[in-house]
């Protein structure tokens, strides 16, 4: 009830001052676990993205977010703490519990803003926890964001949502697999950029 709320008083106030445009939300499984996948450019990209999506996002935001009432409204909206710097085992097991039961878990692979807007390269296990509850896992693009950089005072930004990527059933998952996976993700990720594969 209150996640509904705030979603939409998001959606009104990022459709007036930042001119919000979604694509290819038919795109997005209506049930079953999974993983979005985005670029990542400014703190608005996790809210952003939770409004434009069909389902309920939760996100890993670094712990120092959490400060008193502004992290009381990121839990709301589904983010829980992560401690940056080395593997937060705990952090790790709740966004696998949450693809478990079928939840929708949000994920930048390049671990970091980027400071150009550039697509960075992934991090290493950015796939894992897609892997442990075998989600689909689908590409998403954020375009405009990172208005600041470009001087604008009245942004446009784009949310893309790409053709879902199932996890392969009997996929071997190794280092190796997932890989190639963050690779073939990373691929359908700048296309979304350049407005191709939605």
């Amino acid at each position: 009830m209150i996640y509904t709320l705030v979603k939409n008083l998001f959606k009104i106030l990022f459709t007036i001052f930042l001119r919000l445009k979604v694509e290819g939300t038919e795109n997005i499984p209506k049930d079953a676990p999974l993983v979005i996948a985005s670029n990542h450019l400014s703190l608005l990209d996790p809210p952003v993205l939770g409004t434009a999506a069909t389902r309920k996002v939760h996100f890993m935001a670094k712990e120092e977010l959490f400060v008193p009432v502004l992290g009381t409204i990121y839990k709301i909206l589904g983010a829980f703490p992560v401690r940056r710097g080395g593997a937060d085992r705990a952090a790790i097991k709740h966004g696998i519990d949450i693809l478990e039961s079928g939840q929708v878990l949000a994920i930048f692979p390049e671990g970091t803003r980027s400071k150009t807007g550039e697509l960075g390269k992934a991090q290493p296990g950015a796939l894992m926890m897609a892997s442990k509850a075998k989600a689909t896992i689908v590409p998403a693009c954020i375009i405009g964001t990172d208005y600041k950089r470009h001087g604008r005072i009245w942004p446009k930004v784009t949310v893309r949502f790409g053709k879902p990527m199932p996890f392969p059933e009997d996929a071997v998952v190794n280092k190796e697999f997932l890989h190639a996976m963050t690779e073939e993700l990373m691929q359908h990720i700048a296309k979304l950029q350049a407005g191709e594969d939605v």
